[in-house]
């Protein structure tokens, strides 16, 4: 594909060979005699190379044209020529946002070779821009009650800024995915984002995980060992479940966010580095700090801006998005066709309590999916998979009392069910399947009270 480059530069003859070069090699060229006319041609053909000669007569020369046009149009690169440069010059055309500075005589092969590197960079910058976009994208916190978008502006006003995050809420709310949401709309997006879970690794060893480890600071460690400090040089650290960390160790993550310096295990030497610090609690901080397992001073450090993560208790009116949502994951990614969730299944979810939260909804939609042989699924359906409301522990608490008779039929009863919903209604075809004869199975069903008819 041809690259649209401008060519401002006052010598016609200049121009005019540089020109014919480049659209010999299957580029659109544009020229401009004078920095005026090139700032008019980069605002109305907008090229994605600009070729600009520092000394110029006329109303602007190339540093002048280089300043006003980077701050306008921050994607157009620019590679500055001058016949009389100085190192000085090509240094302050360099800082105010210059690609490359090439001396004429120009040379085809150098200005080739820098358009090449050009666009290879112009190509991975807007691959890595449609990958943060898709990454974006496929975290995003889905929902739409008051509680979930309040929860989004916080994200929204939180993410430009470099403030420590601190991230309350019970487990399976979402707390990772807010911070995965912080750091990928944030300037370090392109930089890494590194977790550590605290309740995971062993007390004696969480320090070493965070900080490193030094050179010969115990048996067997021959070499500087780094932690997850070193590994998010210029991201984002993300440190669950921050309530487990010891009183040691809370001192010198204190100190490091402080002084953006640490020290490895068993070392003497400062580390600097530049770190995005984001923690969560399932617990109460507060709590915790007043019952003396936290420090006081550490969780007024990282808590700059107050940010709870709703359970989904207090959003169900978001189960049936999240349902359609895990839904479409599981059928892409498993291979299922998408199953149809009835209004009065959605009304079950609704008004179960979900202790695990979001990430328990996840994984119970997951289960009907590997349950529910049919693609409708409905209230026997959710049962059947395990969701159990206070109407339903009632009626498993009437089980218990109930005879061997009694639980038999129950099952009987919701066997049925099942079977008739996922023959369609077909009573005929129900029996065949099930193994039973038709008349029989007519007979169960009036005795159960079962309201179905044949299709």
């Amino acid at each position: 594909m041809s690259t649209k480059i401008l060519i401002i530069d006052d010598e016609a003859p200049i121009r005019d060979v540089l020109s014919a070069s480049l659209k010999d090699e299957g580029h659109d060229v544009i020229l401009a005699p004078d920095g005026e006319a090139g700032l008019k041609a980069i605002k109305e053909h907008s090229p994605e190379i600009v070729f600009l000669d520092i000394w110029m007569p006329g109303k602007y020369d190339g540093i002048e044209v280089l300043t006003m046009a980077k701050k306008t149009f921050p994607q157009v690169e620019f590679v500055m020529i001058s016949g009389h440069g100085t190192i000085e010059t090509a240094v302050k055309a360099t800082k105010l946002g210059a690609w490359d500075f090439i001396e004429k005589p120009l040379s085809m092969d150098k200005i080739l070779i820098i358009i090449s590197n050009i666009l290879s960079y112009q190509q991975q910058k807007e691959e890595k821009v449609l990958l943060l976009n898709k990454l974006r994208k496929s975290i995003a916190l889905i929902g739409e009650a008051p509680s979930i978008v309040s929860t989004k502006q916080i994200i929204a006003k939180v993410a430009p800024t470099d403030s420590w995050v601190l991230i309350q809420g019970e487990p399976g709310t979402g707390k990772q995915l807010a911070a995965q949401n912080i750091h990928y709309m944030s300037s370090r997006a392109s930089r890494p984002f590194v977790d550590i879970v605290c309740g995971g690794i062993p007390e004696d060893l969480l320090e070493a995980e965070i900080f490193g480890i030094a050179t010969g600071a115990m048996p067997g460690v021959d070499k500087t060992r780094k932690g997850k400090l070193d590994l998010a040089q210029n991201g984002t650290i993300y440190i669950s479940e921050i309530s487990e960390m010891n009183k040691d160790v809370q001192a010198k993550l204190l100190r490091y966010l402080d002084e953006k310096k640490y020290s490895r295990v068993g070392g003497a030497e400062l580390v600097e580095n530049d770190v995005r610090v984001i923690a969560s609690s399932s617990k109460d901080l507060q709590k915790e700090v007043r019952e003396g397992r936290f420090r006081e001073d550490l969780y007024h450090r990282l808590n700059v801006i107050p940010f709870m993560v709703p359970s989904l208790r207090e959003h169900p009116e978001d189960i049936p998005v999240l349902v359609s949502y895990f839904s479409d994951n599981i059928s892409r990614e498993s291979g299922y066709l998408k199953k149809v969730f009835s209004e009065q299944a959605l009304e079950k979810m609704a008004i179960y309590q979900w202790p695990g939260n979001v990430r328990e909804l996840k994984n119970f939609i997951e289960r009907v999916y590997i349950l529910t042989p049919g693609e409708f699924v409905d209230v026997h359906d959710v049962r059947f998979a395990g969701l159990i409301d206070k109407e339903d522990e009632k009626a498993v608490a009437m089980n218990d009392l109930s005879t061997f008779r009694e639980a038999r039929a129950q099952f009987e009863k919701e066997y049925l069910l099942r079977k008739i919903n996922e023959n369609s209604g077909n009573i005929s075809k129900t029996a065949e399947v099930i193994g039973l004869e038709r008349s029989y199975l007519h007979r169960k069903i009036k005795a159960f009270g079962i309201d179905t008819r044949e299709n």
